[in-house]
């Protein structure tokens, strides 16, 4: 995770926050999918819900159900 996300707090703040959002709904995912979650540099202002809307929308792009 890039130090542009924040300090080491922040950084560690929103790799938790995601690895539990992504814990919920890796069941959607096809089996044997390989996904690698990025966080930018807005993650660290984030809060838990935007995080959770943002990679909804991620995911919904990436197993085609929305536009790009």
């Amino acid at each position: 995770m890039s130090k542009a996300v924040g300090g080491a707090v922040v950084r560690n703040q929103v790799k938790r926050r995601l690895r539990h959002l992504v814990r919920d709904r890796i069941a959607a995912l096809p089996p044997g999918s390989l996904v690698v979650v990025r966080a930018l540099p807005g993650a660290g202002d984030a809060d838990h819900a935007q995080l959770a809307r943002d990679l909804d929308a991620a995911l919904q792009r990436l197993l085609g159900g929305g536009a790009r």
